[in-house]
């Protein structure tokens, strides 16, 4: 264990005398420059920051003319020296540290203002090549930063434009002065900087090897390699609350890349949870013809593909009839005025669409309570990893993957019965297996016709959510004979196949792997339903 000097507490307040700026984003630095040379703190610069304050007419030392070594490696190496970086840490209560200063021709650095290449933007398209990646690693940035911030008893570190009117504000008041307090809440800023900058690093070597390196390309990013977890994404804003209100929360990330807010107040905490579990889901049915998801709580009330919008929006409302009051409307196809109108008889607290016909928007802004969102992308992402905090920490797995098209999913499947399933029947049992992929556990879905007549979700028992679905389509007086069901793992046993063909299920699809699998089988084989193995389950906790 490293022992601390026993030194005088360093002072509350402590005077800027010399400042180290080198910034990249030179937003707002010449105006702060400009008041620290009014103060007069003697200015000390780099590269392209030192042209700009020069060309604004400030007197500005360039790192090289105190360091007596030039920049060099195209500027690679400029400010890693012991001049630097003795000025940054040196203790001002520390009569050997302020002797070793003078010795070697250094003084205190009182002030390190930097910000850093920007690495995740130069990154930020998966094409990205390793030799544009790594000429955007800062690594003088970085080591001034961490220096300023350990030595915060004493020296300030800023890593943000946005904090530069709050420090002058405070340098007028307090005589060109730094608090203790201000101090230590930069060191914070700072190295929360320098830890989502390595992250973000980490992030993109995670990605598989390209041009300018030794890899193949081939290799891929698995969990199991990881020797921990580091991961980062920008703050993109303050919610107005949490799950509850009583809870505060806030996104990080670029939702923006997925939907673009069209109308409507900003979206909530559970908002963006039942989003995202709606891109999810749409994503399932990018190939089929025009499909209509209602969702509430995460959970699809309703699916349905039909041949027009509107039909599949009848559809899919056909399966719950109450609960898609205040929920979400998500739809793979430019929203047409028909299904708009049909959508407007419900309060619907969000819709989406990839696009909106002419004169649709117009049409469905006139009430404010409404969100109208326009997806830019699909929420599919191969390599994505999903993350869960934990008691204890967090837990990381790969994303459950979009289904295959139909052809290549059916080709998966293994018929266990020695009836097959008809044409019909093996589209609905497609139909039902993408849907029952976006219930929560345990998970039922019935299916006829390309689209949904009882969903259950999220019950204790496999039983109970068959007979929460079927209650449910009873509700709406659907049809369950010759209809298909879906199960999102095994039936354990064969009483819950059984119940389906009591409620009507002609054909059914589960993942199969019950020890129980071949009295299942004989279950179906003695009521003539036709069954098939995915071989995957699909559990959403």
């Amino acid at each position: 264990m490293i022992q601390t000097k026993n030194l005088p507490a360093p002072e509350n307040l402590y005077p800027i005398r010399r400042a180290l700026l080198s910034v990249f984003d030179k937003t707002g630095i010449v105006a702060l420059a400009t008041y620290l040379h009014e103060m007069g703190v003697e200015l000390i610069s780099t590269g392209g920051t030192s042209r700009a304050l020069q060309d604004a007419g400030l007197p500005v030392t360039s790192v090289s003319e105190l360091t007596g070594y030039p920049e060099i490696l195209d500027g690679r190496v400029k400010t890693l020296h012991p001049i630097v970086h003795a000025g940054l840490l040196a203790r001002k209560t520390d009569a050997e540290d302020l002797a070793q200063l003078e010795k070697h021709g250094s003084a205190p650095i009182d002030l390190v203002v930097v910000n850093l290449y920007p690495f995740s933007q130069a990154t930020a398209s998966p094409d990205t090549d390793d030799s544009t990646a790594i000429e955007n690693i800062d690594i003088g940035g970085p080591t001034m930063i961490r220096a300023g911030a350990k030595n915060f008893f004493f020296t300030a570190a800023i890593t943000s434009p946005d904090s530069y009117e709050a420090i002058v504000t405070e340098l007028k008041e307090n005589n060109c002065s730094l608090s203790m307090a201000t101090r230590r809440s930069l060191a914070h800023k700072a190295f929360q900087h320098t830890a989502v900058y390595d992250a973000a690093i980490n992030q993109y070597f995670a990605r598989p090897a390209t041009s300018m390196s030794s890899g193949s390309g081939t290799e891929k990013d698995t969990i199991k390699d990881r020797d921990a977890l580091t991961f980062s994404a920008p703050n993109a804003g303050q919610l107005r609350y949490g799950e509850n209100p009583h809870q505060s929360a806030t996104l990080y990330g670029d939702l923006s890349r997925f939907v673009e807010k069209l109308h409507g107040k900003d979206l909530s905490f559970n908002n963006i949870i039942d989003l995202s579990a709606a891109l999810s889901l749409i994503d399932e049915f990018r190939d089929h013809g025009p499909t209509c998801a209602i969702l509430k709580h995460t959970n699809p009330c309703g699916v349905a593909v039909s041949d027009t919008l509107s039909g599949a929006y009848h559809a899919a409302f056909s399966t719950d009839r109450q609960s898609p009051f205040g929920g979400i409307v998500i739809v793979n196809r430019s929203l047409d005025i028909e299904t708009a109108r049909a959508i407007d008889a419900v309060f619907t607290e969000i819709i989406i669409a990839p696009d909106f016909e002419e004169g649709v928007l117009d049409f469905l802004t006139q009430k404010k309570n409404r969100r109208l969102l326009k997806q830019r992308a699909d929420a599919r992402t191969d390599d994505a990893k999903d993350l869960r905090s934990v008691v204890g920490g967090w837990l990381v797995q790969d994303r459950d993957s979009v289904l295959p098209p139909f052809q290549k999913m059916k080709a998966q499947c293994d018929e266990v019965t020695s009836r097959s399933p008809s044409d019909s029947e093996w589209a609905d049992l497609d139909f039902a297996w993408r849907v029952a992929k976006h219930v929560k556990s345990n998970a039922i879905v019935y299916a006829k016709n390309g689209q949904t007549i009882g969903i259950g979700a999220g019950q204790m028992s496999r039983i109970d959510a068959s007979e929460v679905a079927v209650k449910k389509g009873a509700k709406s007086e659907l049809d369950f004979t010759d209809c298909v069901v879906a199960s999102d793992a095994f039936f354990p046993f064969a009483d819950g196949l059984l119940d389906a063909v009591s409620s009507g299920a002609r054909a059914a699809i589960q993942p199969g792997g019950s020890i129980r699998d071949a009295e299942v089988i004989a279950a179906a084989e003695e009521h003539n339903v036709a069954m098939v193995f995915t071989g995957k389950r699909h559990f959403r906790h």
